[in-house]
């Protein structure tokens, strides 16, 4: 059966603050835990006003305490930004703090600019080109291996599932070629999916952590009690990608009305193709889009964004979400 999550991206609404995005995360957490959901992944970003999670293991250790059942995890930390022994440190950490419930998925973009990047890391040497040697030696902390002549404590022996990120080629063939589980950035960056995960179904070959693929794929659902509510939380997302395409990011702005429609050409287009995998809609919208795509990707989990600007109206999407997802749960089991 298809497995359904939650990818949180902790925004920081226009209005409020980072104190305040962090307790609605905590709630949040603590609604889709009970709704069912199989996990919740939050991001590291960079410099962005609209992000609360740039200190992603901080902020899970917050969720964490908030829930007690659902896997939380990395979806993901950028490794170039970081030495493979402080994360094995910080997610050991994690494992001790929740055991059985921690992911670390990993990504090779600098989830910033290059100004942000040089500030994070001081020398730009290496990085991203570093990644899957970085990957190997962060297995290697977590295993324990006498050759690195350093243990990781925490993280030495603790059981934390690696997932590999990507928005393009480049990530399917490296978790391929490891052997780990796959998730593509499908909810902001659609183009590559199709052909990102045939390459890794391909190519993949059995590792100490997993024996078969296993892929998974971001969805934006906006789902309300009609078409127009839907329509209108939506928008605060439509809003965001128009204003970091146009060099101006920020906090998630309130809803508006006829925003899209309003929008020029160049922009909608924009938006038609970044939010290409998404529905927006009642539950029978969800169910019947939700349903399209799991059957043309044959994923193993979708991962369900929805960058919505009230905190209630975005609870109400998941629950209708997981209406959705188990309604075409019962049909695979027919």
């Amino acid at each position: 059966m298809t497995r359904f999550s939650v990818l949180d991206l902790v925004p920081v609404r226009e209005g409020s603050d980072v104190s305040a995005a962090l307790a609605e995360a905590a709630d949040l957490a603590a609604h889709v835990e009970a709704l069912g959901y199989h996990r919740l992944w939050v991001a590291e970003h960079h410099g962005m006003p609209g992000i609360a999670s740039a200190a992603t293991a901080v902020v899970l250790a917050h969720i964490g305490q908030a829930t007690s059942s659902i896997r939380i995890g990395a979806g993901g930390i950028m490794l170039p930004n970081h030495a493979p022994l402080l994360i094995a440190e910080q997610f050991g950490t994690l494992d001790a703090l929740f055991p059985g419930r921690i992911d670390l998925g990993l990504g090779r973009a600098p989830g910033s600019d290059q100004k942000v990047s040089q500030a994070i890391r001081r020398g730009l040497s290496g990085g991203a080109d570093q990644f899957p040697r970085d990957v190997i030696e962060l297995q290697a902390y977590f295993a324990g291996d006498d050759r690195l002549g350093i243990q990781a404590t925490p993280g030495e022996g603790a059981n934390i599932p690696l997932w590999i990120l990507g928005s393009s080629l480049y990530g399917a063939q490296l978790a391929a070629a490891l052997g780990l589980p796959y998730a593509f950035a499908s909810h902001f960056a659609p183009a590559a999916l199709d052909e990102a995960l045939a390459i890794y179904r391909r190519d993949f070959r059995p590792s100490a952590q997993l024996d078969r693929p296993y892929a998974m794929a971001g969805y934006n659902i906006f789902a309300a009690d009609s078409v127009a509510e839907a329509e209108l939380v939506a928008s605060s997302m439509q809003q965001a990608f128009v204003r970091l395409r146009t060099g101006q990011p920020g906090k998630l702005q309130p809803p508006l009305a006829g925003y899209y429609d309003s929008l020029p050409m160049q922009a909608r287009a924009m938006l038609s193709d970044v939010l290409s995998a998404s529905s927006i809609g009642t539950q029978a919208d969800v169910e019947r889009d939700l349903a399209a795509f799991i059957d043309r990707t044959g994923v193993d989990e979708v991962i369900i964004a929805a960058q919505i600007f009230d905190p209630a109206a975005r609870k109400r999407s998941y629950e209708i979400a997981m209406a959705a997802a188990q309604a075409i749960g019962a049909r695979e089991l027919a």
